[in-house]
């Protein structure tokens, strides 16, 4: 483990960060075989899905801790060092979300309504969409301190965090549209279900929120 984090730090924090994100975005992902294996009720599927989830959520973690550890206190560092920091907290969310939906849904054993399946899958994949444009940008930090945070590549990732705005902007509608869906179906299903199907559904959402925010923090170092 050691010289792998050796390898990986080498003299800058920028690509232990970048991998940090990388790995947020694997954990996010199998979310989406895990609610594939719901919709067919195989929940010994499920299963493998949410151990998948949070043994890559574990790498994560282990990642941000090194990343803290060997993070250096020096002047001389190419970004501040509570932004890097700030971003790795905002990261780790992600990550820390998609553990926290999958313990959910084999813990319940839940079930998506039949008439909401297709609704919520791409809701789910537009969600993971916005971790992946939000890696986009993380991963071309190591180009913005190259050109000191300026000239062409500022504007590059400037659009690339637009991006994630917009698509956060559609999941929005879409957890809107799926709230009312499930508003309607409320007769029919049992009152905590439905109280764990708005859960649900607020905590995937949440995926994008934490996205744009990586975005935001991104956003505001180059505003410095």
């Amino acid at each position: 483990m050691k010289s792998y984090f050796s390898t990986i730090f080498g003299s800058s924090p920028i690509r232990p960060l970048q991998q940090h994100m990388e790995k947020v975005l694997e954990c996010t992902q199998e979310l989406a075989p895990l609610f594939a294996a719901v919709s067919d009720a195989d929940f010994a599927a499920v299963a493998q899905a949410q151990e998948r989830v949070a043994r890559l959520e574990d790498e994560a973690d282990a990642l941000k801790k090194e990343l803290r550890l060997r993070l250096p206190n020096s002047l001389f560092m190419p970004v501040d060092r509570r932004d890097l920091l700030e971003l790795l907290r905002v990261q780790d969310k992600v990550a820390n979300k998609a553990k926290d939906i999958a313990g959910l849904i084999l813990g319940r054993q839940m079930q998506i309504p039949e008439s909401m399946r297709e609704d919520f899958r791409v809701f789910l994949q537009r969600c993971i969409d916005t971790v992946a444009q939000a890696l986009q940008a993380v991963r071309e930090m190591d180009e913005l301190v190259e050109t000191g945070f300026r000239g062409t590549e500022v504007d590059n990732v400037l659009n690339m965090i637009q991006q994630i705005d917009v698509i956060e902007k559609e999941t929005d509608t879409m957890q809107v549209q799926l709230r009312r869906k499930l508003h309607a179906l409320e007769p029919t299903l049992p009152p905590v279900d439905v109280m764990f199907l708005y859960k649900i559904i607020e905590w995937t959402g949440d995926l994008a929120d934490l996205a744009q925010r990586v975005g935001s923090r991104l956003h505001l170092m180059l505003a410095k």
